[in-house]
């Protein structure tokens, strides 16, 4: 319980004290902090959030469990440092380009989000448990910042914009990595997987009602597969939004 509280009260890896581990003499050689948060990124890629120890770790370098609290004080630390590592990944425009149109880098940091949260499965729940303060993820929240800022929202209004794209972004590839996930396990295809689960929920008297109904939707939505079918709603649910902001600021 006292190790709990004492987490809490620090809540961040990137606050006083969470990062003070890493440059003491007589760590062990070979290993930093980079090279340990890199290897937590591709177990994590590999096995999953919840296959992910310190134990584990320390086999995938080759060292004992003991050398990684060299660097981290506990897990927590490390699955938050790995979080920020995979925003670095991100391309960011520079909003301070005003020759580009704040819709197109809305729809890049839109895009790029989405991409990120399908490669890395594991990254939505720990978006969701830590603070995100580190500075990569601050550096893609500024540039966001920015760029709504150039809409021509009220100030009062910028952060509800970025709340509408960005979560609506968090929630869709979410969904997305899970579906993904479980298509995994079944060794099928996303297309086989769709047909196959499509075929059987249309027999069922339950849901064959409901499959029926939107039948029409299905078709006048398009694409040949599911990627393209994925592609399509995305597109479109984002310019709905972008369409809203537009709306918002002609509203004045």
């Amino acid at each position: 319980m006292a190790k709990a509280a004492g987490r809490s009260a620090r809540a961040s890896v990137w606050l006083e004290g969470g990062t003070r581990r890493g440059g003491r003499s007589g760590q062990p050689s070979g290993l930093d902090r980079e090279r340990i948060t890199e290897a937590s990124v591709r177990l994590l890629d590999a096995e999953g959030l919840a296959k992910f120890s310190m134990r584990r770790l320390a086999a995938e370098l080759n060292v004992t469990a003991m050398s990684l609290y060299w660097y981290v004080d506990t897990k927590d630390d490390l699955l938050e440092l790995a979080l920020d590592a995979t925003y670095g990944e991100l391309r960011l425009p520079d909003p301070e380009d005003t020759e580009q149109d704040w819709r197109q880098q809305l729809r890049e940091l839109a895009t790029a989000y989405r991409g990120l949260l399908v490669r890395h499965p594991w990254l939505s729940p720990l978006a969701g448990r830590y603070l995100n303060i580190g500075p990569r993820s601050l550096a893609f929240a500024h540039v966001i910042q920015r760029v709504v800022r150039r809409t021509g929202l009220p100030a009062h209004g910028v952060t509800g914009a970025i709340a509408a794209v960005f979560q609506f972004v968090y929630g869709y590839g979410t969904i997305e990595s899970h579906f993904s996930a479980r298509i995994a396990d079944t060794g099928l295809t996303p297309d086989e997987y769709f047909r196959q689960a499509m075929t059987a929920v249309s027999e069922v008297p339950g849901t064959a009602a409901v499959v029926k109904e939107s039948a029409d939707l299905m078709a006048a939505r398009g694409g040949d597969t599911v990627a393209e079918m994925l592609e399509r709603d995305f597109t479109f649910a984002l310019d709905l939004l972008i369409a809203g902001i537009e709306a918002m600021v002609a509203r004045g």
